[in-house]
């Protein structure tokens, strides 16, 4: 095992705070996770953490060493990506990471061109509808759909996405069509709503006649998972809040219409988040401008 793929294993279990999740991170199991830990303090003659079968905190040593080894990686990536320049042909490992339905409709399309045109380049495409720490995930891009909280990361902006309030037929031909959010809040509507642990947002914020308001929602069903959202949606199971360009299709094809039309939802930002350092990766800057450009052709409104 190399010194460096030691080092790489240690800064991961330090972000990550277990030797599975760091092992997972890395693509190895969790017995090479401790070996190399075990081979790196060996090397060092101090321990780096202290263990026991419930929790792994760094030592004094530990944490010294990992300011040390941040440098040492960040050297490295500064190195590969002067190469890159010099070279014009980027090399590496990216980690990007995107909402569900922007990762699977946006994104994920385009990744074999991107590897066509840029062969050295591996591409680690993380989907989640929950928040993601850029640093504490050592990702390089972040996708996101909303309003971003760390305001150290740089943004680039993509689009103001249109979204939409929409249910089945079969749903409005039971429960009539609501025409504003007052119908919506006074709970006689079935709300589709994506939660997860953490999140903020429990309300619809509309555009009503006195400008932009929030309204409380009720439903029976919630997901963290936005897709999961449009399926109950198509079964007749509620109202549903989505990006246009999601369910475009649903409502060209009749399967879903628009409601709440007198108050129709704000559009959401659309941007991607990175550091200052990761904009100076010529493979992540390749990356960006690369993608960019055809989400933002994809999510211009389509009439339906």
């Amino acid at each position: 095992m190399s010194y460096f793929d030691n080092i790489r294993t240690f800064v991961r279990i330090y972000e990550l705070g277990t030797m599975s999740a760091a092992a997972r991170d890395q693509r190895i199991s969790p017995a090479v996770a401790s070996a190399r830990m075990s081979q790196l303090e060996a090397h060092l003659g101090v321990r780096l953490f202290q263990r026991t079968t419930r929790s792994l905190t760094p030592t004094e040593q530990g944490r010294i060493f990992y300011e040390g080894a941040c440098g040492v990686l960040a050297a490295v990536e500064e190195a590969e990506a002067g190469i890159g320049d010099v070279t014009e042909n980027p090399r590496g490992t990216l980690h990007i990471s995107a909402p569900l339905g922007v990762g699977r409709r946006l994104i994920a399309p385009h990744l074999p061109e991107f590897a066509e045109n840029y062969p050295l380049v591996d591409v680690r495409l993380r989907l989640s509808d929950r928040k993601l720490d850029l640093t504490a995930e050592g990702l390089d891009v972040a996708f996101f759909l909303g309003r971003p909280e760390d305001s150290s990361l740089r943004i680039r902006k993509i689009a103001d996405c249109t979204r939409v309030l929409c249910a089945s037929p079969s749903y409005v031909a039971q429960h009539g069509c609501p025409r504003s959010g007052a119908e919506i809040e006074r709970g006689r509507h079935n709300c589709l709503n994506l939660r997860f642990p953490g999140a903020r947002e429990f309300q619809w914020e509309l555009n009503t006649a006195d400008g932009p308001r929030k309204f409380d929602v009720r439903g029976r069903f919630e997901s963290d998972d936005g897709d999961v959202l449009t399926d109950w949606a198509l079964a007749g199971a509620g109202i549903a809040l989505k990006p246009l360009f999601e369910v475009a299709h649903h409502l060209e094809s009749g399967a879903l219409v628009r409601v709440v039309e007198e108050t129709p939802p704000l559009p959401v930002l659309m941007a991607c988040l990175y550091t200052h350092r990761r904009h100076q990766d010529p493979k992540a800057r390749l990356f960006m401008e690369f993608v960019i450009e055809r989400m933002a052709a994809a999510v211009a409104e389509k009439p339906a």
